[in-house]
Parts: C-alpha cells; sequence; structure tokens
C-alpha cells in the first residue's frame, strides 16, 4: 500500500456495521400478559369514579357543606359541626351527646369537640337529669338561641336559591329519592353478593 493509499483509508469514515440481519435474527420480546381491568367488575361494568353515585353525592355533600361553612365561619364564628349542633338542640333540647351524634350522623369525637368550643362561647348549657344523675344533657343558651334565630332564615334562602331550578315536581321527586337513598343505604352493606354480612 503506498503512502497515499494509507492516507486516505485514514481519512475515510469507519463504516457502520448493518445490524438489521442481527436483529431479525434475533428471538423477539415476548408481549407483557394483558391484565385483568381492577376496575371492572363480573358483569363486565367498569367503575368510573366520575359517575359513581356515592362519589358524586359525596361531592354534591361537600360544596354544599363548604359554601355554608364559609358563610357560618364568617358572620357568626361556627363550624358545620357546630351548627349541626345548634340545629338539632333547638329542636329538640334537652338532649345527651349521644343522641345529638344519632341525631345528626356525626361521630363521637366530632360532637365532644363542637359540645365543648360551643360551651366554652356560652351557646350551649350543660345540666344533669333529674332523672338519671349520670346523664348530662345538652341545651341552647339564651346566646345559642339568638345564633339560631340568625342563622336559620339564611340557611333556609340558600336552600331555596339551591332547588331554585328545580320545577316543584322535581323538588317532591328529590325529596322522595333522598328518603328512599337513605333508608336503602342504612340496610345495604358494601361487599360481594355471595357474602353480604361483608
Amino acid at each position: 500500500m503506498t503512502p497515499d493509499d494509507t492516507a486516505r483509508a485514514s481519512s475515510e469514515p469507519a463504516a457502520i456495521p448493518d445490524r438489521s440481519a442481527a436483529a431479525d435474527a434475533s428471538p423477539s420480546v415476548p408481549a407483557a400478559p394483558r391484565l385483568p381491568n381492577p376496575a371492572r367488575a363480573e358483569d363486565g361494568r367498569s367503575l368510573r369514579l366520575e359517575r359513581f353515585l356515592p362519589y358524586r353525592l359525596s361531592v354534591l355533600a361537600n360544596r354544599i357543606s363548604s359554601t355554608l361553612a364559609r358563610a357560618y365561619a364568617d358572620r357568626f364564628d361556627l363550624t358545620i359541626p357546630e351548627w349541626r349542633v345548634v340545629a338539632v338542640l333547638g329542636r329538640f333540647a334537652p338532649l345527651t351527646a349521644n343522641a345529638i351524634c344519632d341525631a345528626t350522623e356525626m361521630d363521637k369525637v366530632t360532637v365532644s369537640r363542637a359540645v365543648q368550643r360551643l360551651e366554652r362561647a356560652g351557646r350551649i348549657e350543660r345540666t344533669v337529669d333529674d332523672a338519671d344523675r349520670r346523664r348530662v344533657l345538652l341545651r341552647l343558651s339564651p346566646a345559642g338561641l339568638d345564633i339560631l334565630a340568625r342563622i336559620a332564615p339564611l340557611a333556609l334562602d340558600y336552600e331555596d336559591r339551591l332547588i331554585a331550578e328545580l320545577t316543584p315536581a322535581e323538588r317532591e321527586a328529590l325529596v322522595l329519592l333522598i328518603d328512599r337513598l337513605t333508608d336503602m343505604a342504612s340496610r345495604t352493606v358494601a361487599g360481594t353478593k355471595d357474602d353480604p354480612a361483608r
């Protein structure tokens, strides 16, 4: 090889090896097994959260409660649990804390905190049941009754505005459906069809 041939060979780029043949000869990677959709029920229906009734009811309830909570907190320094305690005592007092839990569907810790805060604010009063000295009864104080008298019209006005675009028939149907769903929810246990107790 002459010096010119050597210089020309070193200046030319090295040839890129053709790997296509080797790639064709290599074994193909097996496709990953298709896993079942965990959100699909045995009857073929899929769980779509945005259409799941319990979720939608929860979102609606949270949205309404949040709107009311802002109004109650700004004007009356009340939380939603406190307002519910005030409303229940205004209608059914005197009540024990356990009775308030049953009436409002709130847990004991939430009711206890609400009662303590209302008592510190002078909005509820405790008395001992004459028939059973172990029982403590709760009722609204004059300040609590004043709060209830001021909030009730606002709550009713909010309810009116919330359902303003519903026809009378739709409003009646809504109340009926809520009552029926509430009753069915108390009788329905989450679990499998084969094991209702789960």
